[in-house]
């Protein structure tokens, strides 16, 4: 099967979304698929032989983040070509509301179009504004994905139709297999995210961080991601800030490795979360993971069954409840025991299924419906057959 896929978000600045089309697109290449992604990315990104660039992207406000897209006459006509170029059987595009390649694709596009929706934002003023607009391009899509009920619902009760749910895909035993690193080992705490997003909910870990050094002095918060390291611990004394590792961008297989080794994974995101990969790829590398208690996230972690919540943006509630993973080793192996078990649900043998079942369902329909208008032309120029 030929497969394009149009990723919203710019393929040089790691996220979820990207990450998800990048391990679908490697996963179906993996099954003899021939796939395409076309993504905004600048001149110099290195990038895997699949994917096209739409260009460079420009950051733009969207869904309580700040969001590289790629939108305007130049990308449209990149959209008309690559799609002129691929002839593909299907076309998936993600996030075809948000104001980018993936709107313009459902434009352009002709044929059988998939569309995964990943936004939660039960709120959005500006998705009932754009309706109209969007409506048409809408109208083209023959199967809709939803990763959880909460993107679900945001659609259901902002757009219109409904979505089957599949969630975000992840490679569990890549996690599996990685080896900790000692370094990153003995009492500590993880968190990877956009420090200077809000709601990654790094302001709330750190203010909780005194209340748990108070008790346990040897622990350290290793911090994994992009963003500016002073400001992130100016809210610290300063005889703390010794316990806070920033350990900047890491590559895949150091993530796997951080998740293998920190004592406990810390997810203090305050909103805005459809899902939470990170969450699935902690739990694959057997990380005990403490959340704040969103619906996205309370919902992978199996109601607290794979993983303990707390309450939300409550940072003393977050602090009870690590002092509490910390000082007991029994817990975080049930933890990680119940975690590994859980996650096996989404991983890409079942998760890439679900998608290709779909891809076969709009495909074999579009091709029963150009058999039907056959058929049809053929009768009415008075060739059928007898």
């Amino acid at each position: 099967m030929r497969i394009g896929i149009v990723c919203p978000y710019s393929w040089d600045v790691p996220g979820g979304v990207q990450f998800h089309i990048r391990d679908l697109a490697d996963h179906l290449i993996r099954l003899g698929h021939e796939v395409s992604v076309l993504a905004p990315a600048d001149d110099d990104t290195p990038l895997p032989p699949y994917v096209v660039s739409a260009g460079r992207a420009v950051p733009v406000p969207y869904n309580g983040s700040v969001a590289r897209l790629n939108f305007g006459f130049l990308s449209a006509a990149r959209v008309r070509r690559w799609l002129h170029d691929g002839t593909f059987d299907v076309i998936h595009i993600h996030e075809p509301a948000s104001p980018s390649l993936g709107l313009l694709a459902c434009w352009a596009a002709q044929g059988p179009i998939v569309a995964t929706f990943h936004t939660s934002n039960p709120r959005s003023r500006a998705m009932i504004a754009a309706y109209p607009i969007l409506q048409p391009a809408l109208e083209k899509i023959s199967a809709r994905i939803a990763v959880s009920e909460y993107a679900r619902r945001t659609l259901v009760e902002h757009l219109g139709g409904d979505a089957v749910v599949i969630p975000n895909g992840v490679d569990v035993d890549f996690f599996a297999r990685a080896k900790p690193n000692p370094d990153w080992q003995g009492d500590t705490l993880g968190f990877i995210g956009r420090i200077d997003e809000p709601r990654k909910g790094l302001p709330v870990l750190m203010k909780a961080l005194p209340k748990i050094l108070a008790e346990r002095p040897q622990t350290r918060l290793l911090i994994a991601g992009r963003g500016d390291e002073e400001e992130a611990v100016e809210t610290l004394p300063e005889e703390l800030r010794s316990r806070v590792e920033f350990l900047g961008m890491i590559s895949d297989e150091d993530k796997a490795r951080f998740l293998r080794s920190v004592d406990v994974y810390v997810a203090p995101n305050t909103g805005g979360e459809s899902f939470g990969i990170i969450l699935v790829e902690a739990l694959s590398a057997g990380a005990a993971v403490l959340a704040a208690d969103l619906d996205a996230f309370a919902q992978v972690l199996d109601q607290g069954g794979a993983g303990e919540l707390f309450t939300n943006e409550d940072a003393d509630a977050l602090a009870r409840a690590a002092l509490r993973l910390l000082a007991d080793p029994a817990r975080r192996a049930e933890l990680r025991d119940r975690g590994s078990a859980h996650v096996r649900r989404f991983d890409w043998s079942t998760v890439g299924a679900d998608i290709l079942g779909v891809y076969e369902t709009v495909t074999e329909g579009a091709a029963s419906v150009a058999a039907d208008e056959r058929v049809g032309l053929r009768a009415r120029l008075g060739l059928a057959r007898d």
